[in-house]
């Protein structure tokens, strides 16, 4: 086969196969995607390299009888015993008929994205619903209180009046919770901020709540300071860690690592450069089934929780355009805080 393009230098898995569906090139980046050797893999059928995929087959014909590219989404190839998840992209070569150029695109990030899109508008929805019936309960709410006041006042007996301090103090709880709820969204006091320095402030905060606690610090010293609110990230990365360290009631070990993160697309934004912060505890884990909804209003694993920690935390990333990502399994919980470097 003549003229075959210099693809070595892509960062794109490119194979060639021949009219015969033989595989006759492919670039280290294929090699290195596919975890098998241009040695081995050269002269075999490209089929048995790609986990013999139809989706793969059926745009290798579609390309060659239309003459034209063709390309399949979320293509699940079986490759050394676990599945990646790939954009596949079929082209006629021009200087060979019947041979196909095939490119293959990682394409987990995109679903990732769709994903958590989704996670942010069902969120915002129920934060909304929310609001709104904190707004109904808010009035009736004070009335109660208000009536167990006056009853109070008007009761003789010591032992009655037990019953109206526990309505007083049960309201006085909800009405703590609704204010939660019904603050108003401040816009960040936007400063230079050193994302170490946000990261030591919180393992302060937690070490003198959580005697028993253990921190490792992980910190990319080059990575440069952010434009942001410090309290509010102070708070965010606060309800994560506290959260972690009541998991654990108490006594476990967290890590602080922080990364630099390249071409990333936070809230539908592409940002070449922005910043990686990992909240890492070796507790229980989060259930399966609670995994996709720890961000939800009132939705809470421990018992006596208010749901509102990690609701609070999102949306005070959000405001930063920034994003988080959840990863758990029991033994290793990670949190990742993704914030744009402008």
């Amino acid at each position: 086969m003549q003229n075959i393009p210099n693809t070595d230098i892509l960062a794109t898995a490119v194979l060639i196969a021949d009219k015969q569906r033989v595989t006759c090139y492919l670039n280290p980046a294929a090699e290195n995607l596919l975890g098998i050797s241009s040695h081995h893999a050269l002269g075999r059928p490209v089929g048995t390299l790609l986990g013999e995929c139809p989706e793969l087959v059926r745009a290798i014909d579609s390309a060659l009888s239309e003459g034209a590219s063709y390309t399949e989404h979320d293509v699940a190839l079986p490759i050394n015993g676990h599945t990646l998840v790939l954009s596949a992209t079929v082209s006629p070569l021009d200087e060979d008929q019947g041979a196909a150029v095939i490119e293959l695109h990682p394409a987990a990030g995109n679903v990732r994205i769709a994903r958590d899109e989704q996670v942010m508008a069902q969120t915002q929805a129920s934060q909304h619903l929310l609001r709104q019936l904190a707004h109904e309960i808010r009035n009736p709410l004070g009335g109660i209180r208000g009536a167990a006041q006056l009853l109070e006042a008007e009761l003789d007996s010591t032992d009655l009046r037990e019953y109206t301090q526990v309505i007083i103090q049960e309201t006085n709880r909800l009405q703590s919770l609704l204010d939660r709820l019904l603050t108003p969204a401040k816009r960040p006091v936007v400063q230079p901020i050193n994302v170490h320095e946000v990261l030591e402030r919180v393992r302060s905060l937690l070490r003198a709540e959580f005697p028993l606690l253990q921190f490792h610090c992980d910190y990319d010293t080059s990575l440069p300071d952010l434009e942001g609110d410090p309290e509010q990230l102070i708070q965010a990365v606060l309800n994560i860690t506290r959260n972690a360290a009541q998991a654990m009631e108490g006594d476990g070990r967290i890590s602080f690592r922080t990364r630099v993160a390249r071409q990333v697309t936070l809230a539908m934004k592409l940002w070449k450069l922005a910043i990686r912060l990992d909240v890492i505890d070796n507790g229980p884990g989060i259930p399966d089934d609670m995994l996709g909804r720890v961000f939800f209003p009132l939705v809470s694993g421990r018992e006596g929780g208010t749901g509102l920690g990690l609701t609070l935390a999102q949306s005070l990333v959000q405001r930063h355009e920034g994003a988080i990502h959840v990863e758990s399994q029991p033994g290793r919980t990670c949190f990742s805080i993704f914030l744009p470097i402008k």
